[in-house]
């Protein structure tokens, strides 16, 4: 059989997919393994828990600093050398993490650690892409994403386990390992891109100026924030209010995974169906879901099924990955780059407003309609990036010669 053969190149396309998506879990679990470790950190480096979290900021600071700076430096970069580097920076900053000395160096490598995520997992969204057919790119983003929602379900509660049992330092070392695998598999089996002759740093840049590129990461920053509103404080929420044994709390965690690849697939499929239909309709489904979050969590059944739905938010991530690609023209890396920085501004905004609500005073379950407000959010920066398009056509019209 001929290696360029259809079966041949499928299977590389398998390979190349899983790779990924093995960085993706590894990332993932890497993000999220310190909310679970919260304590054997905080008692180990001798500060509180809540200092710890200024880990969590740290990380997300990374995501959101590197994402623009590799996008641009790394313009003329091949995509397979560039996604081997990035896990190899992200497998130095989480061993390094597991041997720093003090709480301050610790919150510094976090940050290190946080530098390459936004890029690979866009870059890696590009690659994917690339491999299969126009109609098909949103389910490949989904594939490779995969990784990221299977570290919500499992990663990251199995290196909370290993981490809790062995000491938090073997749970970082363990997501520097698979980050080490991942690169091993990425020179393995994703096949090598010849380096674009035009790419350049300002080309890259050109990105940042195109208003649909914009509204779309607005989209993304709004609207995702609804999900991390929820998810931030669901622990308390379902045990304060509708008196949750804390022993249920792993379910609480698979349930919103499950959710989570579930909305990932579905809202993939609906985006190569139908890409500017199918971003507004998540978006409603975001608000309702989360809208009734708010009186499902009096009950402890009822609202760990809406956990579950509020995990199908995911449906967002691939949607607007696939909308990037459409538009960011020269920009590619650096618009997929920044989405995943956008999500991670959703993270800080959702929670953040999440808490506002509850310090004033509301119940838990305000979580809930805090995040539709945000999904409305997104649905109107949505709405109002159209029209701003379509304005656009409309005078590109008017001023085409007769």
């Amino acid at each position: 059989m001929s290696p360029d053969s259809p079966v041949s190149m499928s299977a590389r396309s398998r390979r190349a997919e899983f790779a990924l998506a093995l960085g993706g879990f590894g990332i993932g679990t890497g993000e999220f393994v310190i909310m679970g470790l919260m304590n054997r950190v905080a008692t180990d480096l001798g500060v509180s828990a809540p200092q710890v979290g200024y880990a969590i900021s740290s990380y997300a600071l990374g995501v959101v600093v590197g994402a623009p700076i590799i996008a641009v430096l790394a313009a003329r970069a091949p995509r397979r050398a560039l996604l081997i580097a990035l896990m190899l920076v992200f497998a130095l900053g989480n061993v390094a993490s597991a041997f720093a000395p003090g709480f301050w160096s610790f919150i510094a490598l976090r940050f290190i650690a946080g530098l390459p995520h936004g890029a690979f997992f866009g870059v890696a969204a590009l690659v994917a892409a690339a491999a299969v057919a126009p109609r098909q790119r949103a389910r490949a983003v989904a594939r490779v994403m995969s990784g990221l929602t299977v570290a919500i379900l499992l990663g990251a509660p199995l290196a909370t386990w290993v981490g809790n049992l062995f000491g938090w330092q073997l749970a970082f070392v363990v997501v520097g390992a698979v980050a080490l695998l991942t690169a091993l598999l990425i020179w393995l089996s994703v096949p090598v891109q010849p380096r674009d002759p035009e790419a350049s740093p300002m080309r890259e840049l050109s990105a940042l100026a195109k208003h649909r590129v914009l509204f779309t990461l607005g989209v993304a920053a709004v609207g995702f924030g609804g999900m991390f509103s929820v998810f931030s404080y669901v622990m308390p929420t379902l045990t304060e209010q509708a008196g949750m044994a804390e022993s249920l709390g792993p379910l609480v965690l698979v349930i919103f995974g499950l959710g989570a690849i579930a909305g990932n697939l579905c809202g993939a499929r609906a985006a190569d169906g139908n890409l500017l239909r199918a971003i507004p309709l998540i978006l409603v489904w975001c608000a309702a879901v989360q809208g009734l979050y708010y009186f499902a969590a009096d009950s402890v059944w009822l609202g760990i099924l809406f956990v579950g739905l509020v995990g199908t938010s995911m449906a967002l991530g691939p949607a607007l990955q696939t909308r990037l690609m459409d538009v960011a023209e020269g920009g590619q890396t650096m618009a997929a780059s920044l989405n995943h920085a956008a999500f991670n501004l959703a993270n800080a905004l959702g929670a953040w407003l999440a808490g506002v609500a509850i310090e004033a005073g509301l119940d838990w379950s305000v979580t809930g309609p805090v995040g539709t407000l945000l999904a409305l959010g997104g649905l109107l920066v949505f709405f109002a990036g159209r029209a701003v398009e379509r304005r656009g056509e409309s005078d590109a019209a008017l001023v085409q010669p007769l």
